[in-house]
């Protein structure tokens, strides 16, 4: 006799944070291999692949597809039994597809399975009938491949995540236009375009940000001309040893010595006290184009040199182009920064304040500018590499006073860069 077991949404996700039902791999029914993709799980704009802990036959669906789900939350549930009743189908009780549908009571659990990041790890990559599992499917139709342009690497040569991202990302392929989606069908001269998973989840965190937080923004001015000496004196060196000295990465020098500063900045408001950290763990916001924006997390910045930062960022940055971030890699941050210089802009404010966060810098675009300077007594104009700097606050956690304070140390940083 066979015994049931749960399949859960991971637990280790933050308190508060939630995820949503992409697709589901496996239907009511179907056979299950241990460690075989059941589902894919959006969790903080990273997609995972939730694997069946045993193996068995689905027995039930509790969250559809589309649905919400919060940390640890119960997902499914298999029934395990032996090779015999596996290979033999069993009359299945109508409930719950993978897309619609709510399950029958569900028996005691007694496991729950971990995600996994697509792009880490050999995933499988062939679901029921051998071909390609919905996530491949996915990605070879994004980069303009098919099944036959990848050489697979996983067993039997079956093609896994890890096939099609180190294929790089290719252009898509011209689709006719009968081809196009239902849903953006005319309707009173327009389209309709459907939201996606990312876009909806973007959209709910910027709305909700700007109801909790009043958001005042304060604006300084930077001159870059010390920033880009040095790094010309050193990209070559940083490059030798795998790493790019991009400006984003100066900037992330200079907030440790600003955060330090202003401690404010790098804290959490909570109802009955401000939670102040020591580790500086900024965000770096990162645009997919038409996909959206995520916010990979640079880790313990207090504690690299400029050579460590520009590494890490860097690695975290591909990874992010590469659908290959996991659900650590954008949790914990304590700070962000907004690079949107590198699209043209020269100011955005406010820019919404990433939660449970107290404050975002913005950086624009660097280009130049005439300024006035004061040589040997004379004023004189010259023209210098200069780009706004912007510190988008929670009012509640400090007053402009604190903003200007932090981009004073932030400017005076970048400006005095050396060896």
């Amino acid at each position: 006799m066979g015994s049931t077991i749960e399949v859960r949404a991971p637990a280790e996700q933050s308190e508060g944070t939630r995820s949503l039902v992409q697709h589901w791999l496996k239907g009511v029914g179907d056979v299950v291999r241990v460690d075989e993709p059941l589902l894919e799980l959006e969790t903080d704009k990273v997609t995972v692949e939730i694997a069946a802990p045993a193996s068995g036959r689905l027995l039930s669906i509790v969250k559809p597809e589309q649905a919400d789900v919060a940390p640890g939350e119960l997902l499914a549930t298999i029934a395990v039994a032996g090779e015999a009743a596996m290979e033999s189908p069993a009359p299945v009780a109508a409930q719950a597809g993978p897309a619609h549908g709510a399950p029958p009571a569900l028996t005691a659990a007694v496991a729950s399975t971990p995600g996994r990041a697509l792009g880490h790890g050999p995933l499988p990559s062939r679901g029921a009938g051998g071909s390609p599992s919905p996530a491949v499917q996915r990605l070879l139709a994004e980069r303009g491949l098919g099944a036959g342009d990848v050489r697979g690497t996983g067993s039997g040569g079956q093609i896994t995540v890890e096939d099609v991202l180190a294929m790089g990302r290719q252009p898509p392929a011209p689709r006719a236009a009968a081809a196009a989606p239902a849903a953006e069908a005319s309707m009173g001269g327009g389209r309709l375009r459907p939201h996606s998973a990312m876009r909806r989840r973007i959209a709910e965190r910027m709305v909700e940000s700007l109801r909790v937080a009043p958001h005042v923004t304060a604006v300084f001015e930077a001159d870059m001309t010390a920033v880009l000496a040095h790094r010309a004196r050193h990209r070559a060196d940083f490059e030798r040893r795998g790493a790019s000295p991009t400006l984003t990465a100066y900037v992330l020098q200079a907030c440790v010595a600003a955060l330090r500063a202003v401690p404010e900045a790098n804290s959490r408001w909570t109802d009955s006290a401000l939670e102040l950290f020591d580790a500086m763990h900024i965000g770096v916001a990162t645009a997919l184009g038409e996909r959206g924006l995520v916010v990979p997390v640079v880790r313990d910045v207090q504690a690299l040199d400029l050579f460590g930062i520009a590494r890490s960022l860097g690695d975290l940055v591909a990874r992010a182009r590469a659908d290959a971030l996991t659900p650590a890699d954008v949790r914990g941050g304590t700070f962000s920064v907004s690079n949107h210089g590198v699209g043209g802009s020269l100011l955005a404010s406010p820019i919404v304040i990433p939660q449970p966060q107290s404050a975002i810098l913005g950086v624009g675009k660097l280009e130049k500018r005439a300024v006035v300077v004061t040589e040997a007594g004379e004023d004189r104009i010259v023209a210098r590499p200069r780009c706004y700097v912007t510190l988008t606050i929670d009012h509640r956690v400090m007053d402009g006073e604190r903003a200007n304070r932090f981009l004073e140390v932030l400017v005076r940083g970048l400006e005095q860069v050396s060896n």
